[in-house]
């Protein structure tokens, strides 16, 4: 327990960082003090640490039960190393780039106690010493300056009381005038900086005395509610209900919100428009985006197809002696529409013939001499539909030249596609600030040809293009509902059709191997035990499949016991503890052999949301960690390790377009709320070999019978049928 005891000083080098919170600056540390002949354990708060640094404590002796005397520390500061040992343990530790534990050796034997003078204010010096040439030069002065700055902004962080895990974020978006815009407006980090929400930055301007009931803060606020309505896919928000979240969240007057709104729109922030004469707000861009989707889709539609008039009773036969495969009538019925239609939507469970469908039409077309251009929105439907067509197929981002030095596209209104026809795949996934960017690239006299399955999840960005094209009434649409024999032997496929109709899954029966199974767990603890046994040992053994590589599991949510970052955290031990080296960052731990995905869209690495890789390597010498996407290696450096996250168990939202061999779902209870049928018939819909439903059967009939009504609020198909453009 406490001894009572007056303000102590303490004061060693660090030899060990045992723990360190980037979010709160708490730290653990053994430290070598003078007198101590044992290291001596000191707890406080630094907004960054490294071992081999020296620091002075003030604070107080105690003796806690479990881990014996620590030295609690009130004030701690932290001060550069002057010992020849304390001076290589800092510079090896990985904290500058291009030096680690081997050249941090070099370093200090040639320069001794003036290698910190020597980097900075002599960095040429360097060069005479072996291994280390003009590029790790620039790497190692670049990084100690950028370290000098990030250190700078740490400290103020942290001396308003915010975490400082981002500030290698805030450094790589505002440069060297970092503290001084963050003073002057600190709910631009909310908006500009990945990883910062408007709670934190909320939390920087108390402290810098901006007043609760501020314009700046009122405005802020306002703006981020609607931000946080569109992060769960909505366009807009009805007023009253704008007004009603915002006051909950900042707690100050409706009339100063109401202003907030007024200044806002004013400024060209929001957009006011009435939605089935609600009055209702938009983000600028998101207003924008579905007005120039609908102008984008009106504009292509008119016209004649760029084939003319096709003899198509003609067409249909010589297609079927080209692919050996014949029609069904239903998919002779959507080659007509689609062959006398400039844009056409085609839709469809799996098993239902739309790739035959496609490759139809696609084979009509070419032979007429026709440029044809395919795209999805993710590289892994990309690939998908260029291995079941033979055409080339490119991610939309790639197709329209995605630009990272302007943030934009080289393709666009002014600068076309050069092309007959397009066609969208996997289109349920394309959010309407892409939609919008993709159309204003099609020429008029070309055709479109929109593919995807409505019944899937919506798109993770906001809007509900596919479903809001199709209910606008305005553009052709086929809707393939019949399920092919050779699809009608999978289970997976029959027993989605039934989820998606509102029928429970059949079960497996017999012993004979299965693509699909149901197994029953009364609990959440039960439930995880049979993930575990299922995906370490039933499917490696029975099915000859590789747990990490081929078997995913998908679960209704982030957090929980069921959560993807629980279960994440527990399948790490079991299938890769052995990975070395290992490296903490943002609260998780990555090792060589990890499973992980990207959880936002980086242009210059050209990885997006939801791409799944496997990490190669992690280099603590140049603090580089390396992911192996579909054969690609990408790098990252350490401080852009909260673009990733684990993925042994992801969310289903994120599994939208991509399949794999094996997909198991937990189905609890506790997932109650969102619990729902295109939720279950996605997540079914991703597995290709194999799909395991492991859950409370309560809970999956509940899934299968909940048609959610909550639609996304949205303007388009209106704009589309032209009703009110």
């Amino acid at each position: 327990m406490k001894t009572d005891s007056p303000a102590e000083h303490l004061s060693g080098s660090v030899e060990r960082v045992t723990f360190h919170s980037e979010e709160t600056g708490f730290c653990v540390l053994r430290v070598k003090v003078k007198g101590h002949s044992d290291q001596v354990t000191v707890i406080g708060s630094a907004a960054s640490i490294t071992p081999g640094e020296y620091i002075e404590c003030i604070g107080a002796w105690t003796n806690d039960r479990t881990h014996g005397m620590q030295f609690k520390a009130n004030h701690l500061k932290v001060v550069p190393p002057t010992t020849l040992e304390g001076i290589e343990k800092y510079l090896g530790s990985g904290m500058v780039k291009g030096i680690g534990p081997h050249f941090a050796k070099v370093l200090v034997k040639a320069f001794k106690e003036n290698v910190f003078t020597v980097i900075e204010n002599e960095p040429d010096s360097l060069l005479k010493l072996p291994g280390i040439g003009k590029k790790r030069v620039a790497k190692i002065t670049s990084a100690w300056d950028e370290q000098k700055m990030i250190r700078e902004i740490m400290v103020f962080l942290q001396s308003y009381g915010v975490g400082t895990g981002r500030a290698v974020r805030i450094y790589k978006t505002y440069g060297d005038e970092a503290i001084l815009k963050v003073t002057e407006n600190p709910y631009r980090l909310a908006l500009d900086i990945h990883g910062i929400g408007f709670k934190t930055a909320d939390q920087i301007a108390g402290k810098l005395g901006i007043a609760p009931d501020s314009p700046i803060r009122a405005q802020a606020g306002v703006r981020h509610v609607l931000q946080e309505i569109s992060s769960d896919g909505h366009c807009a928000a009805p007023w009253d209900t704008l007004v009603k979240e915002s006051v909950k969240l900042l707690e100050i007057p409706e009339a100063i919100l109401e202003q907030a709104i007024l200044d806002e729109i004013e400024q060209e922030n929001l957009i006011q428009e009435n939605i089935d004469g609600l009055p209702c707000l938009f983000l600028t861009p998101l207003q924008r985006a579905e007005v120039g989707t609908a102008a984008g889709i009106r504009r292509i539609l008119d016209g004649f197809p760029p084939w003319g008039t096709m003899d198509i009773d003609k067409a249909i036969p010589w297609v079927a002696g080209k692919t050996g495969l014949t029609l069904s009538p239903s998919q002779q019925k959507a080659v007509r529409l689609t062959l006398t239609s400039k844009v056409v939507v085609i839709t469809g469970g799996p098993g239902v013939g739309k790739t035959t469908l496609v490759n139809s039409i696609l084979l009509i077309i070419q032979a007429k001499q026709l440029r044809v251009t395919l795209c999805a929105p993710t590289g892994r439907a990309a690939k998908r539909l260029s291995e079941s067509t033979g055409f080339e197929a490119k991610t939309i981002h790639r197709l329209l030249e995605f630009d990272p030095q302007s943030f934009g596209f080289k393709r666009g209104k002014d600068n076309p596609l050069e092309t007959d026809l397009l066609v969208i795949d996997e289109s349920s996934m394309v959010d309407i600030a892409l939609m919008n960017k993709l159309l204003a690239a099609v020429p008029t006299a070309a055709a479109l040809m929109i593919v995807g399955d409505v019944d899937q999840l919506p798109s993770v960005g906001p809007g509900a293009v596919l479903a809001d094209i199709i209910n606008s009434g305005a553009v052709p649409t086929v809707r393939l509902t019949e399920i092919f024999r050779q699809a009608a032997t999978s289970r997976i496929i029959v027993n989605a059709h039934r989820i998606n109709k509102g029928e429970m899954p059949l079960k497996a029966e017999g012993t004979e191997l299965s693509d699909f199974y149901f197994i029953p767990a009364n609990t959440p603890e039960d439930i995880y035990a049979k993930i575990v046994q299922v995906v370490t040992e039933r499917i490696p053994k029975r099915f000859g499949l590789h747990p990490v590589k081929d078997v995913q599991i998908l679960t209704p949510m982030n957090r929980g016991g069921l959560g993807a970052r629980s279960l994440n955290a527990e399948l790490q031990k079991i299938l890769n503890d052995k990975g070395e080296p290992k490296i903490t960052r943002f609260g998780t731990t990555f090792a060589p052999g990890d499973k992980v995905i990207q959880t936002v869209n980086d242009y210059d690495k050209e990885v997006f949301n939801g791409d799944i890789g496997q990490i190669e390597t992690v280099d603590i010498e140049e603090g580089m960690l390396t992911v192996d996407y579909d054969g690609r290696s990408v790098e990252y450096e350490f401080g852009e390790l909260d673009e990733v996250q684990l993925a042994y168990a992801t969310s289903i939202h994120k599994s939208q377009g991509s399949e794999y061999p094996a997909v198991v779902i937990p189905l609890a209870m506790q997932h109650y709320t969102l619990l729902e049928r295109n939720l279950i018939y996605t997540a079914v819909t991703r597995g290709k070999k194999l799909v395991t439903i492991i859950g409370q059967p309560k809970a999956l009939a509940i899934a299968v019978k909940n048609l959610k009504s909550n639609r996304r609020l949205t303007k388009l198909a209106v704009r589309i049928a032209g009703e009110e453009l």
